[in-house]
């Protein structure tokens, strides 16, 4: 009796357990990568820059051992891409045994859009993907896909001409010749400003790149633009470039830049005087007490105006009477004796010393006693 409960006990026990029984046949892997989801790109000219984290491991959640290349897909209107139909490129995974996609290296790609590409479907956009294969040619799928406009842009400037001129950096280029805009485009000029290296950088400058300026293109061959918003004593990299704007799909704003052009640097020294002053008058005084002679004059605007030089003489060369700059455009000189004549004339000076012609000379006589 023990002995048959015992092989019935040992008979169930082998059932909840599967004892001595093979389970159920797993499908073998068909070591296929996982599609990307990261893919992005960007434009820059003709020029568009695809990048994307590579996959690491496989749609069976393997690492993957032996990659192999990622087809780069480029197709027009039809969007989603169903298939790699049109490959623009390759890229050759290496051979590497990532545990986590952080430690896996950005993969890049830069595909060269063709003019004719571009002339023939200005207002369409070009729809990117990539197809990452196994190593006998099969994938899951395509990776996410991101459209790029295809809007031509204006050619940037060949060179950029420079001078500093009393009002700021003055930039010069010709425009191409024979341009034709399309219809629901725009062109334009955007001018990034960017300090020097060796610069001096005060608090007030402005550190990395900056737009400094942009307008529209219309037609003309010279363009001239000025930088107002620039800092004496600075060293600048000016670029030009060209922005084509135009309305999405849905009537959205969007926008392609275009090539740069050569880099032209300006060293903004100030050898600039403030203006000559005007309106100098004279007026004595002094009846019964000690004489003065009161001057004014008409104040200089300039932002960075320092100050006033006073100048006099009787007979021989001007000489400055005031020992410090005078910092509003009226002066009293009290060094004067009865029965003279003097002859006056004020020079303004900036806040980097750089100092104007001297005014017109006005004259006053103190009274003899």
């Amino acid at each position: 009796m023990r002995a048959i409960l015992g092989a019935v006990f040992t008979a169930v026990l082998c059932f909840l357990t599967s004892c001595g029984t093979p389970g159920a046949p797993q499908a073998p892997s068909l070591n296929l990568p996982k599609p990307v989801d990261d893919f992005s790109a960007v434009r820059k000219g003709d020029k568009v820059f695809l990048s994307w984290t590579p996959a690491h491991q496989t749609t069976d959640h393997e690492n993957i051992r032996h990659p192999g290349v990622t087809e780069v897909c480029r197709g027009v209107r039809d969007f989603p891409l169903i298939r790699c139909d049109q490959k623009v490129g390759e890229v050759h995974s290496q051979i590497a045994h990532w545990t986590h996609a952080e430690q896996v290296p950005k993969a890049t790609f830069t595909d060269t859009l063709p003019p004719e590409l571009e002339q023939q479907n200005p207002e369409a956009f070009a729809i990117y993907a990539i197809d990452d294969l196994n190593p006998r040619g099969n994938s899951a799928g395509l990776s996410n896909q991101v459209e790029i406009p295809l809007a031509p842009t204006l050619p940037p400037p060949q060179t950029i001409e420079a001078q500093v001129t009393p009002e700021g950096p003055e930039l010069h280029w010709t425009a191409p010749k024979n341009v034709r805009q399309p219809d629901k485009l725009k062109f334009s000029y955007r001018i990034y400003r960017r300090l020097a290296p060796g610069s001096a950088q005060p608090a007030t400058a402005k550190r990395g790149e900056l737009i400094v300026g942009e307008f529209p293109w219309n037609g003309e061959q010279e363009i001239t633009f000025v930088d107002h918003s620039f800092e004496w004593e600075q060293k600048y990299v000016y670029d030009v470039t060209t922005v084509t704007q135009f309305r999405g799909p849905l009537g959205q704003p969007e926008q392609v830049e275009g090539d740069d052009s050569p880099s032209v640097t300006v060293d903004v020294h100030d050898i600039f005087p403030p203006a000559v002053p005007t309106g100098v008058q004279a007026v004595a005084s002094g009846v019964g007490q000690k004489p003065f002679i009161d001057l004014t004059w008409a104040p200089n605007l300039e932002s960075d105006l320092a100050g006033y030089n006073v100048f006099r003489h009787e007979e021989g060369a001007p000489v400055k009477i005031n020992k410090e700059l005078v910092k509003s455009p009226s002066f009293r000189d009290d060094n004067v004796l009865p029965g003279h004549r003097y002859y006056y004339s004020v020079s303004a000076v900036d806040l980097r010393g750089n100092e104007s012609g001297r005014s017109a000379e006005t004259s006053e006589a103190i009274p003899s006693k």
